[in-house]
């Protein structure tokens, strides 16, 4: 089960459809989703995440949770709409580019997936490069 919820006023539209993605990307890794809880808040309510449970005292976009057993992914991602909203304009790339990006980073570590290295970090760029081409909104 995926579920969403806020800590923000943002809100994500059509969650159906952000499901449904996570969905299809998690099974082309040959896994399946167990409980998946993303929760959008600000830079301080994910600062406050930071310190108290890394002991990182730096801003940053996303900090997620593995609770994945065997082949089910489950996790807590919690997502800084600001940070987002900030890294979409340095990367000059629009809002929802940038929060898809970061809400499959998040599954896609719960996959397996590191980015410590640059040859991790460039597996795990085009990783959210094919699961973000997954994404399709009908008309």
């Amino acid at each position: 089960m995926i579920d969403f919820h806020y800590e923000t006023d943002f809100t994500l539209e059509q969650e159906s459809i952000y499901r449904e993605w996570i969905q299809k990307s998690v099974a082309s890794e040959g896994l399946s989703c167990g409980a998946i809880n993303y929760i959008f808040c600000d830079d301080a309510y994910l600062h406050r995440i930071n310190i108290e449970y890394l002991d990182h005292d730096t801003l940053t976009d996303i900090i997620s949770f593995d609770y994945t057993d065997g082949k089910t992914i489950s996790g807590d991602i919690f997502i800084s709409v600001e940070r987002v909203s900030e890294n979409a304009d340095l990367f000059a790339v629009s809002f929802q580019e940038e929060l898809k990006r970061v809400m499959i980073h998040g599954v896609l570590h719960y996959c397996g997936y590191k980015d410590k290295t640059e040859k991790e970090s460039q597996q795990m760029r085009a990783k959210e490069e094919e699961k973000m081409a997954l994404f399709h909104v009908e008309h």
